[in-house]
């Protein structure tokens, strides 16, 4: 190829893009170093790897709040990404910061979640404690553990720091257990972070409605007065709030008034749906569910797919195979983890 495509666009984010723009490349590296693309910038190349990962296309079978819905319409783990990622990118584009990047982060932020959402999640993390005291599992660390060693068989997608920073820390974690420092590198990690409690809040909100477990009234007055009566209403609020307090700024905010309304009707949301309501009536079966699989196959390592065992871990090992386990199911879609479940626990009728 006589000319680089790459080139081009490289000099174009530092002609156009903000002065507190990531610009690929300046990245950081990757764990392992790799001959650049002639066409795509490396962020662009994080992006299309994130998107042909099979961990990806597991999200459209995980939980969001729903556990395994049967509608049509309700939310799963992969349009969530997908609403993060809009939104991401249209606060990002705004700002004149790295889209690629952004979108990239949003995409592969929920790359670790568990089935069954954060019940799931809750419940691989006391499980896995059991047998490997000191370890615990939370859904940004196994995101980016699955970008980092388990995708491709063992290999990783070998993503650059800038997107691996973005996954681990789109919410709260032990960032420094991973080398990374307290503060943000990119403000493209920033929108990701804001983007995703943005996203969920308003999307659950209209899940919600659509099983009647809450109405349009029961929201509180202020932040309906504040953000908005309909959904799209108040993610416009929202985004542009973040986007005229943020602008030419380096960082990421919002302004405290519409702050405040987002945190109120998060906490609604806790109170009202996500604790005690009758979206959250079969959680404790799903808990015990996957209790009952991580204890088999501690019991019963052999039953493992020969293809989650990494070389770098020892079956043998009490602490190691807890791993695996934990990888393993932390993988599974709601769906299989069920068919998975009935296979091994409840018993097939005598056909002669």
């Amino acid at each position: 190829m006589q000319f680089c495509p790459r080139i081009i666009q490289e000099k174009k984010e530092v002609k156009f893009l903000s002065k507190y723009a990531a610009l690929s490349f300046k990245t950081k590296g990757r764990l392992r170093k790799e001959e650049k693309c002639d066409i795509r910038t490396e962020f662009q190349r994080d992006w299309d790897r994130i998107i042909y990962s099979k961990s990806f296309r597991r999200l459209k079978h995980k939980t969001q709040v729903f556990l395994s819905p049967e509608g049509d319409h309700y939310r799963t783990r992969l349009t969530h990404t997908l609403e993060v990622s809009q939104i991401s990118r249209t606060i990002s584009r705004a700002l004149n910061l790295n889209e690629d990047l952004t979108e990239a982060i949003a995409l592969g932020h929920d790359l670790g979640h568990s089935p069954f959402g954060h019940a799931g999640e809750s419940a691989l993390d006391n499980i896995y404690k059991n047998y490997a005291p000191g370890a615990g599992f939370k859904h940004h660390e196994q995101s980016l553990r699955v970008v980092d060693y388990l995708e491709r068989d063992g290999q990783g997608l070998n993503l650059t720091f800038e997107v691996r920073e973005g996954i681990l820390r789109h919410t709260k974690g032990r960032e420094k257990m991973f080398n990374f420092k307290n503060k943000f590198s990119s403000l493209e990690a920033q929108i990701v972070k804001i983007s995703d409690r943005l996203a969920y809040i308003n999307h659950d909100i209209d899940d919600a409605l659509r099983a009647k477990i809450i109405k349009e009234n029961d929201l509180p007055e202020i932040c309906l007065k504040i953000l908005g009566k309909s959904t799209s209403s108040r993610i416009n609020t929202m985004v542009r709030d973040v986007i005229e307090n943020s602008f030419n700024q380096p960082k990421i905010c919002m302004s405290k008034e519409v702050l405040k309304s987002t945190e109120v009707l998060k906490e609604f949301m806790f109170k009202k749906v996500y604790n005690n309501s009758p979206a959250k009536e079969d959680e404790e079966k799903a808990v015990n569910l996957i209790k009952k699989l991580f204890i088999y196959f501690m019991e019963y390592p052999l039953k493992l797919p020969k293809n989650v065992i990494l070389d770098n871990l020892d079956l043998k090992k009490i602490e190691d195979r807890a791993r695996i386990v934990c990888d393993y199911i932390a993988g599974m879609t709601d769906r299989y983890a069920m068919t998975l479940f009935k296979s091994i626990f409840i018993p097939k009728g005598w056909l002669y």
